[in-house]
Order: structure tokens, then C-alpha cells, then sequence
């Protein structure tokens, strides 16, 4: 059992690790120290909704719905190509800084509605959590639960991990040229992904 936890988690860490569009925001939210708590619990529930669909929904998905991934390949690279292009033109308009003691003005509807979208619209999320997880989950018969609980704790002390520990980046991001930096390494970051779907797609 803990064999399988172990796995699990590990397996789900290496996975989300990587920065994307999803831990993008997280990062930015952090360093704005802005709505924090619910855009990681946001992210990390949304991911255990998923991983619980892999892991104990696996084979039933991909047979029912044979056509949702080539749908939400070409609608999640419409997506990050969009939010990349976002972060090129924040990045060319500048003036932007990090002030510790404000946050960008963001509402926390608005914050939580656009991380539903980043993280739901993400092809790789589907890609990650329910046919990867869940096919690695499928070799551990009789341990499912126990895999599961792992790959769920770590998607959780990653984003809370993310999400709070990005306050450490405040002094350095408090510069404009750090913020502007920041927004171009997003922007090609998200093309990159949005590129990599499309070819690979």
C-alpha cells in the first residue's frame, strides 16, 4: 500500500512540476499575494476531481467519449495561444511592479472563474491526470485507492506549495524589469505548450 502511494505521488508530482499555463497563474497570484487560498484550492481540486476520474474511471472514458480529445486539443491550443499573446502585450506595455501591499485589483470571482478555465481548457491536464495517471494507476490492482491518495497529496502540497512560496520572489519581483521578464517567459512558455499540442496533436 504505501508502495503505491509513494508511486502515486511521485508519479503526480513529475507530471505538474513543469510550469504551464495552470501554475503560471498560480505563480502570479502568489507574488501578488492576491485571492491565493482560493485560486490553490481551485487548482488542486479540480485536479483530484480528475485524478479520481482517471485512476477509478479510466478504461469507461476513453471509450465513451472517443472524440473529446481531438476537440479539446485544437480548443486548449486556441487557449494558451491566447493567454501567451496577453502576457507578450503586458510585457511590451511595461509599468507593471509588484507592491507587496496591493494586489493587481483582480475580484475573486474573476480570479476563480479564469483558473476554472486555464485548468479545464488544458488538454494537457486531461492528458496528465486521467489517461497517464490513470493508466499507470490500472497496474497497481488492488491498491487504486492507496495510488490515488498519493497522486491527490501531491497536486495539493505542490499548488499550496506554489502558491504561498512565491511570496519569497516579492523583493525581486518588485522590480519592473522582473515583472516584464516574467510575462515573456510566460508568453513563450504558453506558445511553446499551444505549439507542442498542435504538432504533436
Amino acid at each position: 500500500m504505501l508502495t503505491a502511494y509513494l508511486n502515486g505521488f511521485g508519479v503526480a508530482i513529475s507530471l505538474i512540476l513543469a510550469i504551464g499555463a495552470q501554475n503560471a497563474f498560480v505563480l502570479k497570484q502568489g507574488l501578488r499575494r492576491e485571492h491565493v487560498l482560493a485560486v490553490v484550492l481551485v487548482c488542486a481540486v479540480s485536479d483530484a476531481i480528475l485524478i479520481t476520474v482517471g485512476v477509478f474511471g479510466f478504461t469507461a472514458l476513453t471509450q465513451a467519449l472517443p472524440a473529446l480529445a481531438p476537440a479539446m486539443l485544437w480548443l486548449g491550443a486556441a487557449f494558451l495561444f491566447a493567454y501567451g499573446a496577453f502576457s507578450f502585450w503586458r510585457a511590451w506595455q511595461g509599468g507593471a511592479a509588484l507592491d507587496p501591499g496591493q494586489g493587481a485589483g483582480t475580484t475573486l470571482k474573476a480570479a476563480v472563474l479564469f483558473c476554472l478555465a486555464i485548468t479545464w481548457l488544458n488538454p494537457h491536464v486531461y492528458l496528465d491526470t486521467v489517461l497517464l495517471i490513470g493508466s499507470i494507476a490500472s497496474r497497481f490492482d488492488g491498491f487504486a485507492t492507496a495510488f490515488w491518495a498519493g497522486a491527490v497529496t501531491s497536486s495539493f502540497t505542490f499548488f499550496f506549495g506554489l502558491g504561498y512560496g512565491a511570496r519569497l520572489l516579492a523583493p525581486i519581483m518588485a522590480r519592473p524589469v522582473s515583472w516584464r521578464v516574467l510575462e515573456v517567459l510566460i508568453g513563450c512558455v504558453m506558445w511553446a505548450i499551444a505549439l507542442g499540442l498542435i504538432f504533436k496533436g
